[in-house]
């Protein structure tokens, strides 16, 4: 009895909520069992089957009843939530898709202006600068350079930038400008401005006297002219400049790089923004004041694949940049070496 009443407790709440859909389907197993019942249970034929049929057609009609009843509750009961979708969330959706478009307009809008806030930032360990420096690289078409005689340029950035392009046959554009050689003043003025920073050797083994300075900036124009008889989708330029500067820029398609005698500190920033914009701008007019070198003569003057000292002579007797009258031989060999083969002053 008690099992009995527990299941009842359990049933019977379903059942006064459902009372339609209950009594439906009481009836419906009723016509169930009627239809299956003998025709003689009620009466003999064909009373009994008259019986039968009108208990069932009746029980049909009453389930039938009770069906449109239900749905006719569920109808009424989903009304007011139809109408709240309808005409609130729904209504509204337009409203709400355009003022997603705003806000997404307005992240976009900040985000872009943040950047452009956000002119360079600081690099703080060689490790971060080579890694600039291989990305700037990296697919460019076009570097530009100011500084002091192009050390670096030669020894890593000139011969990387030249085999990128040459492997997949890219127009590469580079523009140069570096130190005078044959201005005495300005080839002293930097050397006593990088031996006040340090008197020893940097990561060449070499220290910075006025002579290192010359030679260094005529290797720069060598590997230009070298360069370029060996890359034709190369267009390279070279100024010479009467001044010096403090920083070294380092311009390509997608990066500037800004770097000082500290080999652990340098800023970089990105394409786009407004310091790299206004810094390309600023390495272009610098360049067209600086002394041109006639980089278009270099048919006239081809060079070796490890140059003579006849040929390197020859080449800035032709191009107006005069070798020293003191040079000798092992001078010119020098400047070859540093030229092709320069070492990394910020290795190690």
């Amino acid at each position: 009895m008690s099992r009995f009443r527990s299941v009842w407790s359990r049933v019977a709440p379903w059942a006064a909520q459902n009372a339609d859909g209950a009594i439906a389907l009481v009836l419906a197993v009723v016509v169930g069992v009627l239809g299956i019942m003998p025709d003689d249970m009620f009466g003999k034929p064909p009373e009994g089957d008259k019986v039968q049929q009108q208990l069932v057609s009746a029980a049909t009609l009453v389930i039938l009843a009770l069906v449109a009843t239900a749905l006719l509750r569920d109808r009424v009961r989903q009304a007011p939530v139809e109408e709240t979708i309808t005409s609130g969330a729904l209504a509204d959706l337009p409203a709400r898709l355009a003022r997603l478009d705003e806000i997404d307009g307005l992240v976009t809008g900040t985000r872009k202006a943040l950047d452009a806030l956000q002119l360079v930032r600081v690099l703080g360990s060689r490790q971060e600068i080579a890694q600039a420096h291989a990305e700037a690289r990296k697919d460019t078409t076009r570097w530009s350079f100011r500084g002091g005689t192009g050390t670096y340029l030669r020894a890593v950035t000139l011969p990387e930038c030249v085999a990128a392009a040459r492997r997949v046959k890219r127009h590469l554009t580079v523009r140069v400008e570096i130190v005078d050689p044959t201005n005495a003043e300005v080839c002293e003025t930097y050397a006593h401005y990088r031996r006040s920073l340090s008197d020893a050797p940097d990561g060449t083994g070499e220290t910075w006297t006025t002579d290192r300075v010359r030679k260094e900036s005529y290797a720069t124009i060598l590997a230009a002219f070298w360069y370029r008889q060996r890359y034709g989708l190369l267009d390279i330029g070279v100024g010479l400049s009467a001044t010096m500067t403090t920083f070294r820029w380092d311009l390509s398609a997608t990066r500037l790089l800004m770097t000082v005698e500290d080999p652990n500190r340098a800023m970089t920033a990105l394409a786009g923004t407004f310091f790299y914009e206004n810094c390309d701008t600023e390495l272009r007019l610098s360049f067209e004041q600086a002394r041109r070198v006639p980089l278009e003569k270099y048919k006239k003057v081809p060079l070796s694949d490890e140059p003579t000292v006849e040929e390197v002579q020859d080449l800035f007797e032709r191009i107006g940049v005069p070798l020293p009258r003191s040079y000798n031989e092992h001078d010119v060999v020098d400047i070859a070496r540093k030229a092709l083969r320069a070492l990394n002053p910020y290795a190690g």
